[in-house]
């Protein structure tokens, strides 16, 4: 019965792993759209900043409370949107400080020409009508000549109507007007916001894909399974992936099959054909030992054509390359992922094979049902080098951008990647051209993006001569394969496809 306890804690503790693995990962996949990344900062930064100001009003006794509501409108036009127009942190801390300093002046000049109704003469909350109008328009002349445009400076510059001028403050032992009071207040409490949000945009969002996208920081252990008749070519595609990261490593897989080790066994039997063979156990024995030398002498063979091929991507690309040679009658998956895990790598790198009627092989789907990232690279044109990528991809998250990822790692400095997507009609273009932009700021690639209005078939048939790869993406939703279709485009096309596999 204790037994039986502690197996179904294990079983227990297992599942709650796995769902907390799974819940990170959907995480991770939500927040890797970047619409979906302003919208948690949003939720998360602004209320602890306006809290932390309104915390600091309260124990100094000098920020007004008018102070709050374009302070929190103007925070949230910087998290909303960090890399718009407004989305400058001079353009926020001037623009809101000098709209309260033209506030102040449109009450000190009105005071002169009416100073019973001037500031907050007259009933409560009274402001005079030419005062008002006097600080948008200063407001707006001086923001325009100095680049300072702001849409929450006007209200600033309005809100300091609000107080009093003839109030005083006692600050450090000198009587300060509360209207000086206030414009001070706003440059001190938005520097305090513009400090935070250039924190957060260079530690956090600029560098976005270090965090979020796994496979810009990993996929730099590439094993290749050297199969088919592309093989080589595939290799060097690994090669370059795995090239982009100082810590990038190849490994070359080769297995030693039933077929090899017979043809081992036959040239060894044919050099000892004058080995005489004594009783029933003595032939049992000698079968076992040829077949173990046989088994031997194919790897030592695949081993050194391995070792040939090593060399000689590590002088082409400058990546470490390490051989690993297997004994099996058909190389699985299974047995794929353990010589992963023991060598440590993150992506597989494979040949497309397919079957008579075209469509891949068993080996390669259920390598795209795994847990592993993968690229089932299609040679057409037996290349080695890809300088003109082109990534086709249908919304932002973790596939697209590691598609971009790999696009980059591929073309290098002296290439062009290309991100495409294609839309219905024209009121999807500006979220399209939105999500593009998205995907494509988080690379140090020299990128273009394309949008169109035909099909995803017409727009790869019409320009996949301009281009050396085409990156396509199998779209998985847990380990069920959801879009075949991918193998299918690849049927099609002309040059160099690699279809990419995210877990």
């Amino acid at each position: 019965m204790l037994e039986s306890l502690r197996r179904r804690l294990r079983a227990a503790r297992r599942r709650a792993g796995t769902l907390e693995r799974r819940q990170s990962r959907d995480a991770r996949h939500w927040l890797a759209e970047t619409s979906n990344l302003t919208h948690a900062s949003v939720l998360v930064f602004v209320p602890l900043l306006i809290g932390f100001v309104t915390f600091l009003s309260n124990e100094l006794q000098l920020v007004s409370f008018l102070l709050f509501p374009p302070l929190a409108s103007g925070t949230y036009t910087l998290f909303a949107d960090p890399e718009g127009k407004y989305a400058n942190t001079w353009k926020f801390v001037g623009g809101l400080s000098l709209g309260a300093f033209c506030g102040w002046i449109a009450i000190e000049f009105t005071a002169l020409f009416a100073p019973a109704v001037a500031g907050g003469g007259g009933a409560p909350w009274q402001v005079h009508a030419w005062a008002a109008a006097l600080a948008i328009f200063l407001t707006g002349v001086l923001t325009w000549v100095l680049d300072l445009e702001e849409p929450s400076a006007f209200s600033t510059a309005l809100l300091v109507l609000l107080t009093d001028p003839g109030r005083f403050i006692d600050v450090a032992g000198i009587a300060v007007s509360t209207s000086v009071v206030y414009v001070v207040t706003v440059a001190i409490s938005t520097s305090i916001i513009a400090i935070a949000f250039v924190a957060w945009r260079r530690e956090f969002y600029e560098r976005r894909a270090r965090y979020l996208y796994t496979t810009t920081q990993a996929d730099d252990h590439v094993l290749v399974p050297m199969r088919g008749d592309t093989d080589t070519e595939t290799a060097m595609l690994g090669a370059r992936l795995a090239a982009a990261h100082d810590a990038g490593k190849v490994v070359l897989l080769d297995v030693v099959d039933d077929e090899a080790i017979a043809a081992a066994e036959r040239r060894l039997i044919e050099e000892h054909d004058d080995v005489e063979l004594g009783d029933e156990n003595r032939d049992v024995e000698a079968d076992a030992d040829v077949r173990e030398l046989a088994e031997r002498s194919a790897a030592d063979e695949a081993a050194a054509d391995l070792e040939r091929r090593a060399a000689r991507i590590e002088t082409r690309v400058g990546v470490p390359c390490e051989v690993v040679v297997t004994v099996e009658a058909d190389l699985s998956v299974p047995g794929l992922l353990d010589v992963a895990r023991d060598t440590n790598c993150d992506l597989v790198a494979t040949p497309l094979e397919r079957e008579d009627d075209g469509t891949p092989t068993r080996f390669v789907r259920e390598l795209f049902r795994s847990d592993i990232d993968t690229v089932a690279f299609d040679s057409k044109a037996e290349r080695t080098d890809w300088k003109r990528v082109m990534v086709p991809v249908h919304r932002a998250g973790p596939l697209a951008h590691a598609m971009v990822d790999y696009g980059q790692r591929l073309a290098g400095r002296a290439g062009t990647v290309s991100v495409c997507t294609c839309i219905g009609d024209e009121r999807s273009r500006r979220d399209a051209e939105s999500m593009l932009a998205n995907l494509t700021e988080t690379t140090d690639a020299r990128c273009e993006t394309r949008v169109s209005r035909s099909t995803l078939d017409q727009f790869i048939d019409r320009n996949e001569s301009h281009y050396d790869l085409v990156i396509i993406g199998a779209h998985t939703r847990g380990t069920r394969l959801s879009a075949p279709e991918a193998f299918e485009r690849t049927r099609d096309v002309d040059t160099d496809v690699a279809v990419v596999h995210t877990r």
